[in-house]
């Protein structure tokens, strides 16, 4: 750790220098807002906030370490829709004696996974705190055109589909994931996708997410469900089998999507680009089709659409046996 005092405009000031040159900004950092030039006719716009203690140990993890994983925890939510990052905006809450250094390194981590998937930095703020270190990053994207991928499409008789392999991420691959923008771009420009979001909470919970939005069930073939070797190194320390940490560690940041089956079918075969992509399994009627005894009925959303909160899945075992799929992984208490 640095001990050069950090001052906030002597730190905005060297952002701006390390800050690419970008034709899109129209107006970048220094002003009271930013102009970007859009490509397209909407936008996407998410936000994530990161905390010290929480989403990262700075006991453990680099000051640059975190700013890779902040930018790329926004970057996974604009690719789960199918789309490509543009423009980010970067709020910080630094703690008191926070090292100019160690300033310059969290910001290095932002800036390279900017680079890295052509991200323009054109803003942000900072303040400092007697807390830990918050980082939050809103990012801006779009869909060149294409209508985004929701969580609601999911029909009753389409695959279940995800990226890589899961579990273990906190082992340290949380820290350095990579975003799987190019696949989904690729996904929602050459396949008919129906829902999709990224596995940030853990496969259990978030398929629960898509469930409970479309008013579908699930069912998941254990045997092949993706499984990480971080899982089977996990499973070692903690006594749990590495299905139940695939299924539940979180922040594994792949892909999780359905689809038709022919589509399934070719996709499979084609094999479009280097992450392995594996049918995890299918997507079934509501709660009683799912062999579950009903729980709550359809509840009324404000805006007038119903969701079914507890729609239902079930874990195929590979015995043929089946057991509801718990809604196990991170969920944030407040």
């Amino acid at each position: 750790m640095g001990s050069e005092p950090l001052r906030e405009f002597d730190l905005i000031r060297w952002i701006q220098r390390e800050t690419p040159a970008d034709g899109r900004v129209l107006i970048g950092i220094g002003d009271d807002c930013a102009l970007v030039a859009n490509r397209g006719p909407s936008s996407l716009i998410t936000t994530d906030m990161l905390v010290d203690r929480v989403h990262f140990d700075l006991r453990e993890a680099t000051p640059r370490q975190v700013g890779w994983k902040a930018m790329a925890c926004s970057v996974s939510d604009i690719a789960a829709m199918g789309g490509r990052s543009l423009a980010a905006v970067v709020s910080c809450a630094l703690p008191r004696g926070f090292s100019a250094d160690d300033a310059h390194e969290l910001v290095r981590g932002l800036l390279d996974c900017a680079g890295e998937f052509d991200i323009c930095l054109v803003g942000g703020d900072l303040t400092g705190t007697d807390g830990p270190l918050v980082i939050n990053v809103a990012l801006l994207g779009d869909t060149g055109g294409r209508p985004p991928v929701r969580r609601s499409g999911a029909r009753p008789g389409d695959a279940l589909l995800v990226t890589g392999a899961l579990g273990g991420s906190l082992l340290g691959r949380h820290l350095c994931f990579r975003p799987r923008q190019a696949e989904g771009l690729i996904l929602n420009e050459q396949y008919a996708l129906h829902a999709m979001m990224d596995i940030s909470d853990g496969l259990a919970i978030d398929l629960h997410h898509i469930l409970d939005e479309s008013s579908v069930g699930a069912r998941v073939w254990a045997a092949q469900v993706p499984i990480s070797e971080d899982a089977r190194r996990a499973a070692e320390r903690s006594g749990r089998s590495p299905l139940d940490h695939a299924l539940g560690d979180g922040e594994d940041y792949e892909l999780l999507f359905t689809m038709d089956e022919a589509s399934a079918g070719r996709l499979l075969a084609e094999r479009p680009f280097e992450t392995p992509v594996t049918r995890i399994g299918s997507i079934t009627e509501t709660v009683r089709s799912a062999g579950l005894s009903p729980c709550r009925a359809f509840e009324e959303r404000p805006e007038g659409r119903t969701t079914n909160p507890r729609s239902g899945a079930l874990l195929v075992l590979p015995d043929g046996a089946e057991r509801p799929l718990e809604r196990k992984g991170w969920e944030h208490t407040v």
